[in-house]
C-alpha cells in the first residue's frame, strides 16, 4: 500500500519478493522493481490487523515462538545495532516488532548501507514517517550515515536538510553525485552540525553557507558554521580557493583531513592557520605542492597541534620538519611516510622538542639511519608504534638501541629493512607487547 496512512517503510524489496496487499500476497510489479532495491511504505503486519475470533490464551502461549520472551528493552539493544535497512525489515515481522521498531530512541541515527539501495526515496519516505509527530520536522534524527551509497543524490541530501535541522553529523563519503549545492544546503540549514564527511566526494569543491542564509544572517555569524570534523580526502578538485572560503567559514575546525586534495598548495595552509587556530588534527598527505613553507604556516597551531600527516609530500625536507618541532611541542602523531627529503638531522630535532610523541612513520626515507633512531630512543621514551619501512640505512643496532629504552612499545614496521633474526628477538624480548611487522622468514 503506498499512501501515507500506512508509514512503515521497506527498504529491501527484491525483484522477486511477495508485498501483501489488503492481506493479500502479490509479487512485485516489474515497472516498480528492476532488479533494484526500492523504498516503499507498507501496511502493518499481518498480525496488527484485527481478528474475527481470539484464540484460547493456553494455545497462543503454546505457539509462542521462544524469541517471544525477551522483554521489550532486549529487543530495543538488539535493534539498535542494525542498520536501517534492517530495522525496517525487522518492522514486517510482527504487530510487537512493528511497534518497537519505531521507537524514537532507535531512530537518533539512519544507516543505509548498499549499492542496490534508491537511498533518495528511502530517505523521503524515513522521514516523512519520523515527522509524523511534529509535521514537516523530525527533531530526533542526530546523525545520517550513507558511506559507500553511489545512488545518493543533491535530491536526498535537500530532503534532510528540509527536515532534520537537529542534525549533527553526516557521512556521504563515496557519494559521488553530491555536489556543492547539496552541501550548502546541508550546512545552512543545521547549524548544529559538527561532523561532516564527504570524502570521495570528488564534486565538492567547497564548504559554505547557501547565499540564501548569508543574506538574512548577520556577516559575523555567517562565517560560524559549527563544523568541528571535516573530511575531505580525495576531493581532488578542491583548491586554494575554496580552502579559504572552508577556512573562513568554519572557524571552529578541529579536524581537517585533505588527504589526495593534489590542488592544495602552501598558500591554501597559510589561509587555513589564519582562521582555524584550533585545529588538533590535520592531514595534507599525498598533497604535492604542499612544501617546507607550507609547514611553516602549520606550525603556527603550535601547541594546539596533535595530530599531523605529511605522508609522501616529496618536497618537505628537514627545514620543514625544524619548523614543526620547533612550535609544535605536544604532538603525539606524525606521518612522515615517502617524505625523502628528511634526514637524522630533522630526526634530532624532533625527537629532542616533541618527547611525548607517540606515533612515528618515516617508511621509506632512505636518509634516515641508526643515528636518528638513537635520537628518538633517547628523547621520546612513550613511543608506541615506529614504522620504518623501506629504510635502506637502517640496521639491527638501531632497532636495540630503541628497544632497549621504549618499553611501551607495541607496533614496529621493518617490512623491506635488512634486519637479523638477532636484533628482532632483542627487541621481542625486550618490548613483550609489541607486534612486529617484519619480511624476515626465519624469524617467527
Amino acid at each position: 500500500m503506498r499512501t501515507l496512512s500506512t508509514p512503515s517503510p521497506a527498504l529491501i524489496c527484491p525483484p522477486s519478493s511477495q508485498a501483501f496487499i489488503n492481506g493479500k500476497a502479490s509479487s512485485t510489479s516489474s515497472s516498480s522493481v528492476t532488479g533494484e532495491t526500492v523504498a516503499m511504505v507498507h501496511a502493518p503486519p499481518i498480525s496488527c490487523l484485527p481478528r474475527p475470533h481470539v484464540r484460547p490464551a493456553a494455545r497462543m502461549q503454546k505457539e509462542q515462538a521462544p524469541i517471544d520472551i525477551l522483554p521489550d528493552q532486549a529487543f530495543l539493544q538488539i535493534f539498535s545495532h542494525l542498520p536501517t535497512n534492517q530495522l525496517c525489515r525487522c518492522a514486517r515481522v510482527c504487530c510487537r516488532w512493528y511497534n518497537l521498531t519505531w521507537d524514537p530512541r532507535l531512530w537518533r541515527t539512519i544507516r543505509l548501507t548498499g549499492d542496490t539501495i534508491h537511498v533518495d526515496r528511502a530517505l523521503r519516505v524515513l522521514t516523512r514517517r519520523l515527522c509524523q509527530d511534529t509535521p514537516n520536522v523530525c527533531l530526533m534524527l542526530e546523525t545520517v550515515i550513507v558511506s559507500g551509497c553511489r545512488r545518493l543524490t543533491d535530491r536526498g541530501l535537500h530532503t534532510i536538510a528540509q527536515c532534520c535541522p537537529e542534525l549533527r553529523r553526516v557521512e556521504v563519503s563515496g557519494c559521488h553525485n553530491i555536489s556543492n549545492d547539496a552541501v550548502f544546503n546541508i550546512v545552512s540549514r543545521c547549524p548544529n552540525l559538527e561532523y561532516l564527511d564527504v570524502s570521495g566526494c570528488y564534486n565538492v569543491t567547497c564548504i559554505s553557507l547557501t547565499r540564501e542564509a548569508s543574506v538574512k544572517l548577520s556577516t559575523l555569524h555567517g562565517k560560524q558554521i559549527s563544523i568541528r570534523y571535516l573530511d575531505m580526502t580525495d576531493c581532488f578538485v578542491l583548491e586554494d580557493e575554496g580552502l579559504h572560503t572552508i577556512a573562513a567559514h568554519c572557524t571552529q575546525l578541529t579536524h581537517l583531513y585533505l588527504r589526495r586534495c593534489v590542488r592544495i598548495t602552501d598558500e591554501g595552509l597559510r589561509y587555513l592557520v589564519i582562521y582555524c587556530t584550533s585545529v588538533k588534527e590535520l592531514s595534507v598527505s599525498d598533497c604535492r605542492f604542499v612544501s617546507d613553507f607550507g609547514l611553516r604556516e602549520i606550525a603556527k597551531l603550535e601547541s594546539r597541534l596533535r595530530y599531523l600527516s605529511i605522508a609522501h609530500c616529496g618536497r618537505i625536507t628537514d627545514v620543514g620538519i625544524r619548523y614543526v618541532a620547533k612550535y609544535c611541542s605536544k604532538l603525539r602523531y606524525l606521518n612522515a611516510r615517502g617524505c625523502e627529503g628528511i634526514t637524522d638531522h630533522g630526526l634530532e630535532y624532533l625527537a629532542k622538542n616533541c618527547a611525548k610523541l607517540k606515533s612515528l612513520d618515516i617508511g621509506k626515507c632512505p636518509l634516515v639511519s641508526d643515528a636518528g633512531l638513537e635520537f628518538l630512543a633517547l628523547n621520546c621514551f612513550n613511543l608506541k608504534r615506529l614504522s620504518l619501512k623501506s629504510c635502506e640505512s637502517i640496521t639491527g643496532q638501531g632497532l636495540q638501541i630503541v628497544a632497549a629504552n621504549c618499553f611501551d612499545l607495541q607496533m614496529m614496521n621493518v617490512q623491506d629493512c635488512d634486519i637479523s633474526v638477532e636484533a628482532l628477538r632483542f627487541v621481542k624480548r625486550h618490548c613483550k607487547r609489541c607486534v612486529i611487522e617484519h619480511t624476515n622468514p626465519a624469524f617467527f
